[in-house]
């Protein structure tokens, strides 16, 4: 029973101290209305549900991205979406961004890698149906030329 204490102890003792190691997420770069990726409505309402946490200006933090050892993983997934692709910011991607960008979406839909199933875990209404997948990816095609 004492082991089962010290234990537990360490474990609030270590959880508490994790509270002091907070990961900054870089202040995302200045954005216009014109810079914002323009889509249909129905394509950004896809977006803005499932993606833009991640790879947009307009991340609604939650509750827990604040709570160590779980912010790590949050801000860090926010810093790395953005470094990717942010959303906002769009527009001022050059042609060769774009195209990897398009291509990337419709890769990621088809082996459903976004959004990842940790998000999902705690973001149900992001997930995306079949008719939704095949919506990114048959808007996605669209832009993509081929070589």
């Amino acid at each position: 029973m004492k082991t089962l204490l010290h234990i537990i102890g360490w474990t609030f003792l270590v959880l508490l101290l994790l509270q002091f190691i907070q990961i900054e997420i870089p202040k995302p770069p200045k954005a216009t209305p014109a810079d914002e990726i323009k889509a249909p409505k129905e394509i950004m309402s896809i977006l803005k549900r499932s993606c833009y946490d991640c790879h947009s200006n307009h991340t609604k933090m939650p509750w827990y991205g604040n709570i160590s050892p779980i912010s790590i993983g949050v801000h860090s997934n926010i810093k790395n979406g953005r470094a990717w692709l942010n959303f906002s910011i769009f527009n001022r991607y050059d042609d060769q961004k774009k195209q990897k960008i398009y291509k990337g979406i419709v890769e990621s839909m088809r082996i459903r890698k976004m959004p990842p199933p940790e998000y999902l875990l705690f973001h149900k209404e992001a997930r995306l149906n079949k008719k939704e997948v095949e919506l990114l990816q048959d808007w996605a095609r669209k832009f993509i030329k081929e070589d």
